[in-house]
């Protein structure tokens, strides 16, 4: 009897001294929660520090404004004090998974360690490897919520540096770009998907939304920053994946891979994308993949192959999906560009803007196709560098400001202008082009 009374004695103790506890660390985040949203970090770092200490599950603010508050020790520091605030920051970041995993996007805090380790690299003298590592880790482990855009670009770097090193096989490398460059494709979708809902219902006349609205920057914010990545991680990669790189390896792996759908459509695509479309080796996978999962991609390929008009056919019947059909679309549109068929190619491009409203690119395309053909399709020197004011309009619809500019300063002059006498008339441009322009008022 006497031990069950002690046992009690000391429970009802301990929970006192846990709601007590509980009583202080809830005083001490009230302090430094208001510090932090004053901006006042110095003076939160202590009492945050208590809460950290004594009750590091207590609240999911001991993170967040934990992040805050070391960043800026991390910017207002120097030498070895420097280094001990982005150590403990990453330090901080292992406890927030530890201690709060309901609230923690894995991928996203494993991309943010990795982002740190690679922007203090030289304080915390790590190496490529390790760093590489580090992002290697935030992709296998939870890629759906590894989607900053910057890092998924130093992903890849990293991975091309330790290639150039001799650490990396070029296997490795050319898996790593089809890896980064699937998932740059599946954000994009995302966004272009969650911007064209908005944009529809912007073409009734309606209104957004104050949230419609901020999810629609938060959009176009993000199809931005994949848009400047993709160039980038393609530029990183260079010419290591040229025909003679590729093919080789390719040759050399092939039949234990013959089989493996994503392999094909991956081989394929970066022979078509590299130029090795007459390369036997362009054929032999585009037939291989056709043979066992046929899709948009290889009737297309087979079109190219063959110049049969089913296959183009099937090519436009098999892909459904917009954000892929546009793809598909822009790509057709390119082939016919580089052809020099303008006229089949702003047909498709046009098909890709109709498919996907959110990505305007294809509008700078047909801006550079008018450019092209400013000298052939006009009939007087006037109205020739009048093609200039529809590319103008064309890039300015693309959100390529510079090359609106650029084109505008080749049209005519106000001068120019006033000596035609044809302020505010509509001028008829010819052959493939097939628009009218108005020309500005003075």
């Amino acid at each position: 009897m006497k031990t069950k009374i002690t046992i009690l004695a000391m429970l009802f103790l301990g929970l006192g001294f846990a709601s007590a506890q509980n009583e202080e660390c809830m005083a001490k985040l009230s302090i430094f929660h208001e510090y932090v949203k004053a901006k006042n970090f110095d003076a939160a770092y202590e009492p945050w520090m208590e809460v950290r200490t004594k009750c590091p599950k207590f609240n999911n603010a001991i993170a967040v404004d934990g992040q805050k508050i070391l960043e800026h020790k991390i910017e207002n520091s120097e030498g070895a004090e420097k280094v001990a605030f982005i150590k403990d920051l990453l330090k901080l970041w292992d406890e927030k998974r530890v201690n709060f995993p309901s609230k923690t996007k894995v991928g996203s805090l494993l991309s943010d360690k990795g982002q740190l380790m690679y922007d203090y690299r030289k304080e915390l003298g790590l190496s490529t490897l390790e760093i590489y590592e580090a992002f290697d880790e935030a992709y296998t482990t939870d890629l759906e919520t590894f989607k900053n855009a910057k890092s998924l670009y130093i992903y890849f770097s990293l991975m091309v540096d330790l290639y150039d090193d001799g650490q990396k096989t070029a296997e490795e490398l050319f898996n790593k770009y089809d890896d980064v460059v699937e998932k740059i494709e599946r954000e994009v979708a995302k966004n272009s998907t969650g911007l064209n809902k908005l944009l529809a219902k912007e073409e009734t006349g309606a209104e957004l939304t104050k949230r419609e609205g901020q999810y629609k920057r938060y959009y176009e914010s993000s199809l931005r920053a994949f848009d400047q990545i993709s160039g980038s991680v393609d530029a990183k990669l260079g010419e290591r994946a040229n025909c003679e790189n590729l093919i080789p390896l390719y040759e050399r792996i092939y039949e234990q891979n013959k089989n493996n759908s994503v392999w094909l459509q991956r081989a394929m695509n970066k022979l078509y994308e590299k130029g090795c479309k007459e390369d036997p080796m362009f054929v032999k996978v585009v037939k291989q993949k056709n043979s066992i999962e046929p899709n948009a991609n290889t009737s297309y390929y087979l079109y190219l192959i063959t110049g049969e008009q089913k296959y183009f056919d099937q090519t436009l019947q098999l892909e459904t999906d917009p954000i892929k059909k546009a793809k598909l679309f822009n790509t057709i549109a390119r082939d016919f560009k580089q052809k020099g068929s303008y006229g089949k190619a702003r047909e498709y491009f046009m098909k890709a803007l109709a498919a996907n409203p959110a990505d305007r690119k294809p509008h700078v395309q047909i801006a550079y196709m008018y450019a092209a053909s400013a000298n052939s399709c006009g009939d007087t020197n006037f109205n020739k560098r009048a093609v200039f004011w529809l590319a103008a309009d064309e890039a300015a619809k693309g959100g390529n400001s510079s090359l609106a500019a650029n084109y505008k300063a080749k049209a005519p002059s106000n001068s120019e202008i006033f000596s035609q006498g044809n302020a505010g008339q509509s001028i008829s441009i010819g052959c493939w082009i097939n628009r009218t322009v108005k020309v500005p008022s003075l």
